[in-house]
């Protein structure tokens, strides 16, 4: 089944779903990956049946695309769609590679914006880049929230990323995130729901000291500004990049991957 491993197949359904899909329960009718992936999706509800589709269509595309990129299926595609069409009618997603970019004249606005940031002094320009964060999101459809203060904490802001929310930490330094800021988030992503998601935005980057100390297999995603900016300019949808970093992140248990890397031009 694709090149899932038992191993990677079981990370897959625990990161997607929470779901310990070596339970005895799902193999019933035999204890194969695809047997009990049939199981699943026979005895699960539409909505969770909708959201292990889509991430099972991503995680194909991805391995097409690392293969020979030939689809081996015919009309998968439509096929997959009119899978997804009946169980969730006009609501459901559409795979990412069909994602439409958003406005583009909105977009090379946006882009502009982010360059004149830098421009500003050191105490504006986090308000800024904030306010920057707010209309990239919401330039494709994320259902982007203001930043919010809880009791001890502040929150940059919030986003609906599929049927997951997740929580923004946004900073503009000098000198790359190290390992403190990224464990002060995970600590603030650790108070919440269980199935609560972070993005942490860090325009400097971050130190591979840092990422390596932070650890593999966290709730948390990173962007840098180079990541931004790459986004923009090659008009790649803001969705697809954050579906493919957890993507990427699930298999790899890193919590960051450059676009670059994930989108080799």
């Amino acid at each position: 089944m694709l090149d899932f491993s038992d191993t990677s197949f079981a990370d897959f359904f625990s990161s997607e779903l929470k779901v310990n899909i070596d339970d005895p329960k799902y193999a019933v009718n035999g204890g194969s990956k695809g047997k009990r992936l049939r199981y699943f999706l026979q005895n699960c509800d539409d909505a969770t049946a909708v959201h292990l589709l889509t991430a099972l269509w991503e995680y194909r595309s991805d391995y097409l695309t690392h293969s020979d990129g030939k689809d081996p299926v015919i009309n998968a595609q439509s096929r997959y769609q009119g899978l997804i069409n009946r169980l969730s009618g006009d609501l459901a997603p559409k795979p990412t590679q069909s994602q439409p970019i958003a406005d583009r004249q909105k977009i090379v606005t946006i882009k502009t914006e982010l360059l004149q940031v830098s421009s500003l002094s050191a105490q504006a320009r986090g308000f800024a880049f904030e306010g920057f964060l707010k209309r990239l999101f919401d330039a494709f459809g994320l259902v982007a929230q203001e930043p919010f203060r809880l009791r001890g904490e502040q929150i940059d802001g919030s986003f609906q990323l599929g049927s997951e929310t997740y929580l923004l930490e946004a900073k503009w330094h000098n000198k790359p995130i190290g390992v403190a800021d990224l464990h002060t988030f995970h600590g603030k992503i650790e108070q919440k729901a269980a199935w609560t998601r972070g993005l942490f935005v860090s325009n400097s980057g971050f130190s591979e000291d840092g990422i390596a100390a932070f650890g593999r297999g966290k709730r948390v995603i990173c962007m840098d500004g180079l990541d931004l900016y790459e986004l923009l300019d090659r008009e790649i949808p803001l969705n697809q990049v954050l579906e493919r970093k957890v993507r990427r992140a699930a298999e790899t248990g890193m919590p960051f991957l450059r676009v670059r890397d994930i989108f080799p031009s």
